[in-house]
């Protein structure tokens, strides 16, 4: 079995267990100020992870909750089972599983999968992407003023909060449309694809935050790179997604105001 179709199981069998427990209700643990985990997030990933071991016993899979492993495996898959858990613990409809499978430290596909509008995002290297089995691509808009731009905020409430309101208030000066702020990365990079944002960023994310949505964008015909306008690592990083045309525009302003670690 192709690792396209068995990531797309595997999404299914992780987006029923969320869907089921966002009906039924969850209780919420605190892994940090802000940062919350729940059984939810735990049992999706259990059942991503099963699926994937049923067909490919071998392969490495480095998940979000409970599952670590070198991102220098061949076979490797990246895992968040929920992604916009705060979202999930709040009520709010905004959440996704994202998985990813890496050869060789290239992501080969990824698939989105926003479990409660059946709302699916799937991306296969040098294939393109589909939005719920249609093609699509990144927008065409050359100016800032076209368009919306996402955006995420770090769990801290720090430094990085500051400059990303910094750069949100400069882009405003630019007239964007409006800033959208969903609080699910995936989804995000997947919008940016859509053509529904022109450029999405944030200054720290981890791998399965972006990694299948990566790829997305990049299949859609968009540009993703760090904040520097850097290769994205299998990491923590900043990120910076756009449609391609606004990527300089937005380097020049999110770049500079980056927290250096």
């Amino acid at each position: 079995m192709q690792p396209l179709t068995v990531a797309k199981l595997a999404a299914e069998a992780g987006g029923a267990i969320v869907s089921a427990y966002y009906r039924d209700g969850v209780t919420m643990r605190s892994k940090a100020p802000h940062n919350l985990v729940s059984d939810a997030d735990i049992e999706s990933e259990h059942a991503i992870v099963a699926v994937i071991r049923e067909h490919f016993p071998d392969h490495a899979v480095l998940g979000e909750e409970q599952h670590q492993a070198p991102v220098t495996a061949p076979d490797l898959w990246i895992v968040d089972p929920l992604d916009g858990t705060n979202n999930f613990a709040h009520g709010v409809p905004q959440f996704a599983i994202s998985i990813a499978y890496c050869h060789n430290g290239v992501i080969e596909c990824g698939v989105v999968c926003d479990p409660i509008h059946n709302d699916w995002y799937i991306a296969r290297r040098g294939h393109g992407a589909l939005h719920n089995d249609q093609p699509v691509h990144t927008g065409s808009q050359r100016k800032l003023d076209e368009v919306l731009v996402g955006v995420g905020f770090y769990y801290d409430r720090g430094e990085k909060m500051q400059a990303t309101l910094a750069a949100v208030g400069e882009l405003f000066g630019h007239n964007i449309h409006g800033i959208r702020r969903f609080g699910a990365a995936a989804l995000d990079l997947c919008h940016v694809g859509t053509g529904r944002f022109g450029a999405f960023f944030e200054y720290e994310l981890s791998a399965w935050d972006f990694a299948a949505g990566q790829l997305f964008v990049s299949e859609c015909g968009g540009r993703v790179t760090n904040c520097q306008g850097d290769p994205l690592p299998l990491a923590k990083s900043s990120v910076l997604a756009s449609n391609g045309h606004l990527h300089q525009a937005m380097l020049d302003i999110v770049g500079p105001r980056e927290p250096h670690s």
